[in-house]
């Protein structure tokens, strides 16, 4: 097997590697700000050099060459390498910055010639607390400058963009971001203007970066060139909580984190998926910070003489019992939604067949036309797939305005269906509408009673894409039933540690008076008598794989460890049981 030494450690590979990219997967450190793995390698930072050579194989008789100590002769490349792009071979020699000072020192004089113009305006950089040329000049670089004359000034807070301001002064032309325009979203709206010390990012003029994946420039950015116009000055790494999460605002499921603060979405970014989104994602999705935040239900809502008024749990729980007593289970509608989970879905069905009302029905949220073919489906929900695994009925808009003329009683789970076009006002005239949901809407509005239920970032639950692949989220935001340091699954930050209610970042309004689906439809039938106890995500799921065939075997931990499940589509589970 072919074998490649590293500071004096023998490591076998196989197959073909870029010996930078070799030497991270070791977990080791190389420092880099132009290489991207998911990208064109253009080696022009020139901060990941290595000293590398070859063992000297004597011609007749195959054998390695032999100094006067008995130790292998190694015949050196004449000048250092980048790591980035050069290829792993059999019988390569790596010294690092670990074991060589020509390295080491190669790399800090790089560093003090990338600095020499570099702003220093760490503490206001948005970059700070992550930023690699931070880092790696804390941990490579000179301890002071030598650069005694006045740096070469660029333009600042550009808006490039509705989404991404440049301040050309902090850029280190890695080319990340033009890169990332001509090879990933392919908009090509990107380029660097002027050369030498004086040159930058910039878009042709009278354009701007509309780029729909414009704020993954941001992302990759190795300084604070590029910034979010809506994160700009809000908040600084180390005070915000880092939570992985689905994105619910289209059907591909983007993996991402969601970053909080006194108890609020403060950013959204992408996280590695290389089976769904790979590093990227698109600027729709980090949107839902603001579905997460803002025009939120807190508290039941309850409509007295034509106008909603906040009720007690209590009364939203008798009332809804009431409805359900008061009306045939023919003449009661359940509406399952695309853009609730799989265990949201799962409650509500079981608490109807306990009552022997129908099965669920939904209806999908697809706009034709409206994907790209990358991250952005037709499919504008999470949990389509889903909904159809968990056995519910598939309605289109004339069937489901049917449905809706038949019933009296519409219990309609967290879809906006007034919203999007699907009913109108009136299609509700004379029925009861019951409406969970997460943000006021007009649909919300016209509800009889509505019931605040927890978003994506406050409970923990499971969505299928459109390429049926399982993921799950984590609870990232407290409501005011839970607790962050109660919860061993929510992460748990400086501020939240030590802060108290007489601190300023510490907002009880910022906790949202509202309930998993599953604790409401459990509370709902503890009042009617009935043996249903749903605790949590997890345990729900476990139910849902022991009683339904398509999530067979599925389970978080399972999910955690692969990153997803992917799972039988409904055609290949009807194929395989014709087999």
């Amino acid at each position: 097997m072919p074998e490649v030494i590293i500071d004096g450690k023998s490591y076998n590979y196989e197959g073909k590697h870029k010996l930078l990219q070799f030497i991270q997967d070791l977990g080791k450190e190389v420092p880099f700000f132009c290489y991207h793995p998911s990208m064109s390698i253009p080696a022009n930072c020139r901060q990941c050099m290595v000293k590398v050579g070859q063992y000297v194989i004597d011609r007749e008789s195959g054998n390695h060459e032999l100094d006067d100590k008995g130790d292998k002769v190694v015949r050196w490349f004449p000048k250092l390498q980048t790591a980035c792009n050069i290829d792993v071979a059999d019988g390569m020699v790596v010294h690092t910055q670990e074991t060589d000072e020509l390295v080491r020192r190669a790399q800090k004089d790089n560093l003090e010639l990338i600095l020499i113009n570099h702003p220093l305006d760490c503490p206001i950089c948005d970059q700070a607390g992550e930023c690699p040329l931070q880092i790696q000049t804390y941990k490579y670089g000179p301890e002071g400058s030598r650069f005694e004359v006045k740096k070469v000034h660029k333009p600042k807070r550009i808006q490039l963009g509705p989404r991404v301001v440049l301040d050309a002064e902090r850029c280190i032309n890695c080319t990340r971001c033009t890169r990332f325009t001509e090879e990933i979203s392919k908009t090509n709206q990107l380029t660097i203007t002027r050369r030498g010390d004086k040159n930058y990012p910039i878009t042709a003029p009278g354009t701007e970066f509309d780029d729909l994946y414009s704020l993954n420039t941001v992302d990759i950015c190795p300084v604070g060139a590029l910034t979010s116009t809506d994160f700009r000055f809000k908040a600084r790494v180390w005070e915000m909580n880092q939570t992985p999460g689905i994105d619910i605002t289209n059907g591909k499921g983007c993996n991402i984190d969601l970053w909080t603060r006194d108890n609020l979405v403060l950013r959204i970014t992408p996280r590695y998926n290389k089976d769904v989104n790979d590093h990227w994602m698109p600027d729709s999705g980090r949107e839902a910070y603001k579905l997460f935040n803002e025009n939120r239900i807190s508290r039941p809502l309850q409509k007295l003489d034509g106008e909603q008024i906040l009720s007690s749990w209590n009364n939203a729980i008798a009332t809804f019992n009431e409805q359900i007593d008061g009306t045939d289970s023919k003449n009661t509608l359940v509406i399952g939604s695309p853009h609730a989970s799989v265990e949201e879905n799962y409650s509500l069905a079981k608490f109807s067949n306990l009552l022997g009302i129908k099965q669920p029905v939904f209806v999908p949220h697809i706009v034709e036309g409206s994907g790209d073919g990358f991250l952005i489906s037709d499919d504008q929900a999470p949990n389509t797939n889903g909904c159809r695994l968990l056995g519910f009925t598939e309605l289109d808009v004339k069937s489901i305005k049917n449905a809706v003329k038949k019933a009296s009683l519409i219990i309609l789970l967290s879809d906006h269906l007034l919203d999007r076009g699907v009913l109108s006002e009136k299609d509700l005239d004379g029925k009861f509408l019951v409406v969970l949901a997460t943000n006021h809407s007009h649909t919300t509005k016209l509800a009889d009673l509505v019931i605040p239920v927890t978003t994506a970032a406050e409970h923990a639950a499971s969505y299928v894409n459109v390429d049926s692949r399982i993921q799950r989220t984590f609870r990232a935001k407290e409501t005011k039933y839970t607790n962050r340091r109660l919860d061993l699954e929510m992460s748990e930050g400086r501020l939240d540690r030590y802060g108290t209610n007489f601190d300023n970042w510490v907002t009880e309004e910022n906790k949202i008076d509202c309930l998993p689906v599953w604790r409401f439809i459990t509370q709902a039938a503890s009042a009617r008598g009935l043996d249903m106890v749903l605790t949590e995500g997890r345990q729900i799921m476990e139910e849902i794989a022991s009683s339904l065939e398509p999530f067979k075997g599925v389970n978080y931990q399972l999910m955690d460890e692969h990153a997803g499940i992917l799972l039988k589509t409904e055609t290949e589970l009807k194929e395989s049981v014709k087999q």
